[in-house]
Formats: structure tokens, sequence, C-alpha cells
């Protein structure tokens, strides 16, 4: 039902009149040292996809690149064990794994999970007159740049913005399905501007992003300033010249904020502008910190406009 052709976030296969399986699967490298807190913020993005695609989490394996023979396999142990526990308050069962021998540790999960195919939320569907909502803030990954280079102390970031990372994705989602949901996709590797293209090629609309109320974790914009920057944000930019259109003065930090690659990142929603306000209001109410009215959709060749 949904496969590789609008890059979405997971694929979907009907298997009766009432389930539709959906498949992902994603890893990444440590963000920050602390394993525990690596194997939370891994599960909870691996999992987000199966949010994002309007479904729930039913199982997950284990997938775990180390290397056994330089690091303590106590560091290992935390990292599962921060997976698990994700897993866990998903409400999914982790059933297994693959482990294999690697210079670099790697961790993600390949999640399983179903939904009705009647309810599948394809990043596609955006209609001209919707409003984009944003569940969490951009700027992780110059945060966590900076903080393997010296620039930013760990305890900066571990209070505020590890724990909205861990978040999982699915009290927004289920806030969501209340609505004239039309599209979702979560903001990841290819960030913001990234992301929100993938929406608009998919729904064949124009985006108009409003720069002013993105929300950005705090630090983000001066770690650009002071030289940070990621490995992705020039293939992101690169990715997205063609079709993006900054119609307003920003300085070269500023805009770097639209490219950078998130982890664990929020939900992007597409709904009828006329339920926006009280779809934030119930995010609010359902614990989701920081919901933010950041775009909308309009009629127009598929690209993204920042005003």
């Amino acid at each position: 039902m949904v496969g590789f052709e609008t890059s979405d976030d997971a694929s979907v296969y009907r298997l009766s009149e009432e389930i539709a399986m959906i498949n992902t699967i994603d890893f990444i490298t440590p963000p920050v040292d602390d394993p525990y807190w690596f194997g939370l913020i891994s599960a909870a993005n691996s999992i987000s996809d199966i949010y994002s695609m309007g479904g729930r989490p039913v199982t997950a394996l284990n997938v775990v690149m180390f290397p056994a023979k330089q690091l303590d396999m106590g560091i290992l142990k935390d990292i599962l064990r921060g997976g698990h526990d994700k897993v866990v308050e998903a409400g999914a069962v982790l059933v297994g794994g693959h482990t294999v021998d690697d210079e670099e540790p790697k961790y993600g999960l390949c999640v399983n999970g179903v939904v009705h195919p009647d309810k599948i939320i394809a990043n596609s569907g955006a209609r001209p007159g919707d409003t984009l909502i944003l569940t969490k803030m951009i700027g992780s990954g110059v945060l966590f740049n900076a903080v393997r280079s010296g620039k930013m102390a760990f305890k900066d970031i571990e209070l505020d913005v590890l724990p909205m990372l861990a978040e999982l994705n699915g009290p927004a989602m289920e806030v969501a399905h209340d609505y004239e949901l039309h599209a979702c996709t979560d903001i990841t590797g290819f960030g913001i501007a990234g992301h929100t293209l993938e929406m608009a090629s998919g729904s064949n609309s124009r985006i108009i992003l409003t720069y002013t109320r993105l929300p950005f974790y705090p630090g983000a914009l001066e770690m650009y300033r002071k030289g940070e920057t990621t490995g992705s944000n020039k293939p992101n930019r690169q990715m997205t010249k063609e079709h993006l259109d900054i119609r307003l003065s920003l300085s070269d930090a500023e805009e770097e904020l639209l490219f950078d690659p998130q982890t664990s990142g929020g939900l992007l929603l597409s709904v009828p502008s006329d339920q926006a306000k009280d779809m934030l209001k119930a995010l609010q109410r359902a614990g989701v910190p920081y919901p933010a009215e950041i775009g909308e959709v309009v009629d127009g060749p598929p690209g993204v406009v920042i005003v």
C-alpha cells in the first residue's frame, strides 16, 4: 500500500481488510557518549516511523554493531537496556535482533507495527488550506556536535534536550487521530527543509514555512554562530536547493538551522486550518511540551518557501 515512491517513513503492506503491516528499520551512531541515553534516543527514533504512518508498534528487533574488542560489554548492555525500556514504554515487544562486530558502535531497531488500511497516514496527503504543526524543537544535530567538540558541556543538554529527544511520538499521534489528519512525517536526518520538501513533493503542493515560528533548541543558533556544524548540513542544503525559496534576510547561522539533521525529531502534521488551534491545545494537554504552528500548504509547484 505504501512503498518508496514518495520517500515515506515506512512501508505498509495489507494483510487483511482490517490489518495492514508497517515495516521500518533505522539505526544511528551514538549522539552522546552515555550508552543508556544512546539506547533510549535511538529506539525512540526507530519507533517514530511507525507512529508517523498512523500505526502502533507491535514488535522490535535490535540492530547492533559494536566493537567488542575495544569497548567493555557493559556499555553494550546499557545501550540495549535503554532500547528495551523505550520499546516497553511504547507498548511493543522486543523479540530478538542481530549483532555484528564493527569499529564504531551503532544501534537501532527494525520495528513492525499495525494500522487499519483505511487509517494510513502518508507524507503525501497534504492539501492546500492545511496548517502545519511541528511537535518537537529543531537543532539537536549541531548541539550533539558541539558537545563532542567541547563547545558545549554535556550537562547543558542532559536536562532539557535529551529527554525531549527520547520522548515517543505516540502521544502526539494519538491526539492527531482525533482530527482530520491529511499527512504526516517525522523530522529526522534531512532537517526541517528536507522533510518538508518531501511532503510538498509527494503532495504536489507548495509549503510556506514561517521562520520566526520554528521552535529551535536553546543554544543551537549560538553554536552555528560559533562555527559548529554537522556532516549533513551541506548535503541537506544541496538536496533542497532547486526547490527552496528563502524570501527573508537570514544570517548564515540562521539558514543552517533549516538543514540541521534531527535524531528522534518531532512529527510534522498537516491538518485543515480550522482545526489547527484546537489540535495545538490538545497536544499540550497530552503532554507534548512545545507544539508549534509553523506553516501552511498552498497551491503551486512543489517546493518550500521560507517567509
